[in-house]
């Protein structure tokens, strides 16, 4: 008997938008509770883990072989941009002084949301005032990590023959 076999994909879906809403949460607490205050590519991952959450529960709402390559496809879509954001701002964002206007300044401008929810949202730091380190890690890797986790949970939903 293979993982494949007992694995069931509403299990994963469920996972995926658990561990992604947990992120946002784990997120805000230390934004509100421990003082460390978000960058624009901060708050860009944010909203891609929400997305992420979003895709995941509409793939177990949509419960079909098309539903679930649906949902794979966003998922890995949208793991792929959060990794490279995580990876951006590491190497290039926090190395710079200000990262005002960046893309993520840009596309969080535009969906409006730094303003309608500023608590979640906004970017008070700049990069490098953001570079933050929790237990010896820089704070997006661990964003980065769970990226390409849920990068790899849409491969294996892809590769599942189970229907639930």
């Amino acid at each position: 008997m293979s993982w494949r076999s007992s694995l069931r994909p509403s299990w994963l879906l469920a996972g995926v938008a658990g561990l992604s809403l947990a992120s946002v949460a784990a997120a805000l607490l230390t934004q509100h509770v421990f003082n460390m205050q978000p960058c624009p590519w901060c708050v860009l991952q944010r909203l891609l883990f929400l997305l992420i959450a979003a895709v995941a529960l509409l793939g177990l709402a949509w419960r079909s072989r098309q539903g679930r390559r649906v949902a794979a496809a966003g998922l890995a879509l949208l793991g792929a941009l959060g990794a490279a954001a995580a990876l951006w701002q590491h190497f290039v964002a926090a190395a710079s002084a200000s990262c005002a206007m960046s893309l993520a300044d840009r596309l969080m401008g535009w969906t409006g949301l730094d303003r309608a929810l500023p608590e979640v949202f906004a970017a008070y730091a700049n990069c490098a005032d953001a570079k933050a380190w929790l237990l010896g890690v820089p704070y997006e890797f661990y964003s980065l990590a769970l990226f390409a986790g849920i990068a790899a949970a849409a491969w294996v939903l892809v590769r599942l023959r189970r229907q639930d």
